[in-house]
């Protein structure tokens, strides 16, 4: 019964290294994230809520499961968010899904950089870094970098 064991407890660690091997193989694509919408939900005196919209694109065959997402969101030099979150969700394979993904931010603290921010009148630079953790028994990180310019007069109603 002994020896039974062992082949078998062998035979399985040899068809999980196998799995392994064939997962991260050259006809594997890193998926790609994107940050569709910022979506303002309270907007309170200390504390404002929003919901990033993520979507991610995985152009493989098989299903992508995430596990989480740890983010930072920064306007210039201001750090105005950096959390984690728990997602456990899947992509199917050469699928695309959005997630929503909740922001808190207390802007309060940050009144007098982002007044002189906006007087200005100058594009104020924004950056969004990510770092998706996937897979359930063999892990990947995915980092995401995201930049651009907001105008502040944009922001303004007409």
């Amino acid at each position: 019964m002994r020896p039974l064991a062992r082949l078998f407890i062998l035979s399985l660690l040899l068809g999980w290294l196998t799995g392994c091997a064939s997962w991260g193989g050259s006809d594997w694509h890193e998926p790609q994230v994107r940050l569709v919408k910022v979506e303002p939900v309270k907007l309170r005196l200390h504390q404002q809520e929003f919901v990033l919209h993520l979507q991610v694109d995985n152009p493989n065959d098989g299903r992508l499961f995430i596990r989480t997402l740890a983010y930072s969101l920064r306007l210039g030099d201001l750090l105005l968010a950096e959390d984690e979150a728990s997602l456990w969700r899947s992509v199917g394979g050469h699928a695309r899904r959005t997630f929503k993904i909740t922001a808190r931010t207390n802007l309060w603290q940050h009144l007098k950089p982002l007044a002189k921010l906006l007087k200005g009148g100058q594009p104020l630079q924004y950056q969004l870094r990510g770092e998706l953790a996937t897979g359930l028994i063999v892990h990947r990180d995915l980092h995401l970098t995201r930049s651009g310019e907001i105008i502040p007069g944009d922001l303004q109603p007409e």
